[in-house]
């Protein structure tokens, strides 16, 4: 299983993109459960299944796709991801981050990355979303760390600061976009867990005590990642289901998730829209 690969590898993944589209993207888009439909409306698009592109992990969880698609959308020249390996699929951390390393290398400087995540937070409500201000890398701590291994100073430096992972210009631009359009909304703290089991109470109040706003099991690598390459961040969690921490309270499921995300996504199209149109997405 492969714990970490070389700029070659990189190089052989973007070039098999390349060779398959003229298109060269500023911003890249991570899509989860739900947001195909915002990547079907791409125009001009280039489609690739992600088991054409050299060492890109394979997503085989309902909802996600696999697909890179390139294009415009808003004015804007992006590569979007329709779905994402994930961790807890067997996928090394190295391979969850590889998309976005391939992405860096292509041109992209700005990700937006999306994903599904139950509510810690008791003010938070389903369909409701929160743009991440911050998160807590559990995995990270656990030794579980995309940037493992020999540094690859291309990208960039061997000890890269997180302060600011979320890029405080794009969150300040989703709130007002929000604003108008009258979405439900909170800024707040992700905390990322290997998965695929849900929570236990006790593991809900853990994460609540510990400062956590909602949870997931995807996109705290791939934002590390991102800025260790330098690229800005904006990230989008839309809670499907709320998380009590109280025994014989309802059980979350992936179902659930999934029809939180049919009043999600609308909503978050509105944010990711409204956020590629905007002049202070990438200002002078």
């Amino acid at each position: 299983m492969t714990q970490y690969f070389t700029m070659e590898d990189y190089w052989q993944a973007a070039d098999v993109i390349r060779q398959r589209s003229g298109i060269r993207p500023t911003v890249g888009m991570i899509l989860g459960s739900g947001l195909n439909a915002l990547a079907d409306s791409i125009t001009g698009a280039t489609v690739i299944p992600f088991g054409e592109v050299p060492h890109f992990p394979a997503a085989h969880v309902e909802g996600h796709v696999g697909r890179l698609v390139l294009g415009e959308l808003e004015g804007r020249v992006v590569i979007a991801m329709q779905g994402r390996g994930h961790f807890y699929e067997g996928n090394t951390m190295a391979q969850v981050g590889f998309p976005v390393r391939v992405m860096r290398l292509l041109g992209v400087e700005t990700l937006i990355v999306t994903n599904a995540a139950g509510g810690l937070n008791l003010a938070y409500q389903p369909g409701e979303v929160m743009i991440l201000r911050d998160h807590i890398n559990l995995l990270g701590m656990t030794g579980h760390n995309p940037l493992f291994g020999p540094n690859l100073e291309e990208f960039g430096p061997r000890f890269p600061s997180m302060n600011d992972a979320y890029t405080p210009r794009l969150r300040a631009v989703a709130h007002e976009i929000a604003l108008r359009a009258a979405i439900p909304h909170h800024q707040g703290v992700y905390i990322c867990l290997a998965g695929p089991a849900f929570e236990t109470p006790a593991d809900v109040r853990f994460l609540r005590l510990i400062g956590a706003d909602a949870v997931g099991m995807s996109t705290v690598p791939e934002v590390i990642t991102a800025r260790h390459c330098g690229m800005e961040v904006l990230g989008l969690s839309g809670i499907s289901n709320r998380l009590v921490g109280e025994e014989g309270s309802p059980p979350p499921n992936h179902e659930e998730v999934l029809e939180a995300g049919r009043i999600l996504v609308p909503r978050l199209e509105t944010i990711i829209r409204g956020v590629l149109s905007s002049p202070l997405l990438n200002p002078a």
